[in-house]
């Protein structure tokens, strides 16, 4: 099953699911909801599975999904993003090389936040911001999402609070990174955050997550890896991430990207307008977005 928002010329964004027609889309409107965005929709599940509607699903009328425009899953995340820095082995001494600041014996993992006022839709535009940055960098992460508030969350009970998985491109100024010392500016101006394309639920994948990893620009292999290569996993992160604080339903835990980002290059292999990034995860989907 797979959870989409998507417009279709004329009518406001709307929530909907593809069942077992991977060229259906079925708006919950249709199915009894009253769900204006992503994250309301999540709330009326209240941690049910998005499988136990998959009957009425495939029985339903909908929507032919190529007369259908993909928005990112969940627009405006109610939270921040939760990210994992440097989560994979690789990506791990590729950053010890670079001049991006941060404690090289891991003894932690490494959480910071990421801004969201609007993402970016699948196929949408990554802005440039010429005038800020001349570090534009790529990540390409597997994502978390939460189906109910979670707190204190036992280690051996984390997959119960996974609504499924998406993808997240954690474009980065690496230049702001460095000036300020720290992380949240420069992965949090608009229009540096892609999700998409849809949200499939856990089922889907295995648990945990053993899923191919890659990204591309302009047709050239960056990125290649696999999610069972991540330092911290997801049901640690999601244990940990809970204890004395609440992720909200619809959090989105982005997971951490593997060795091959742009300024991993020697000359760096920083973005610029035009580039068209696409992010792939195995089981999960495509992202692609085009520089302006």
């Amino acid at each position: 099953m797979k959870l989409v928002t998507y417009l279709k010329s004329g009518q406001e964004p709307q929530v909907g699911l593809i069942g077992s027609d991977p060229e259906k889309i079925v708006a919950v409107s249709a199915l009894g909801f009253s769900a204006p965005d992503m994250s309301a929709f999540i709330d009326q599940l209240a941690g049910a599975s998005p499988l136990s509607l998959l009957e009425r699903v495939d029985g339903a009328a909908g929507e032919f999904r190529s007369d259908c425009r993909l928005l990112a899953p969940i627009r405006r995340p109610r939270q921040d993003v939760v990210c994992l820095g440097v989560n994979y082995y690789e990506h791990r001494d590729e950053t010890l090389a670079s001049n991006i600041k941060y404690d090289g014996k891991l003894s932690n993992p490494v959480y910071f936040s990421k801004r969201v006022n609007q993402a970016v839709d699948p196929d949408g535009d990554i802005e440039s911001h010429t005038g800020l940055t001349a570090a534009l960098d790529y990540e390409v992460e597997l994502a978390v999402v939460l189906g109910r508030d979670a707190r204190d969350v036992p280690l051996d009970r984390a997959e119960e609070y996974v609504l499924g998985y998406t993808i997240v491109n954690d474009v980065s100024a690496r230049d702001l990174q460095s000036a300020h010392q720290q992380w949240y500016f420069g992965k949090s101006l608009d229009g540096f955050t892609p999700i998409g394309p849809w949200i499939v639920t856990r089922d889907e994948l295995p648990w945990m997550p053993k899923a191919g990893i890659r990204s591309y620009v302009n047709g050239e292999l960056r990125q290649n890896s696999n999610t069972e290569l991540m330092m911290t996993k997801i049901d640690a992160a999601i244990h940990q991430l809970s204890q004395g604080m609440t992720l909200l339903a619809g959090t989105i835990i982005a997971m951490g990207t593997p060795s091959g980002v742009g300024m991993a290059f020697d000359p760096p292999r920083y973005l610029k307008p035009g580039d068209v990034v696409r992010c792939e995860v195995d089981g999960v989907g495509v992202l692609e977005n085009t520089v302006r």
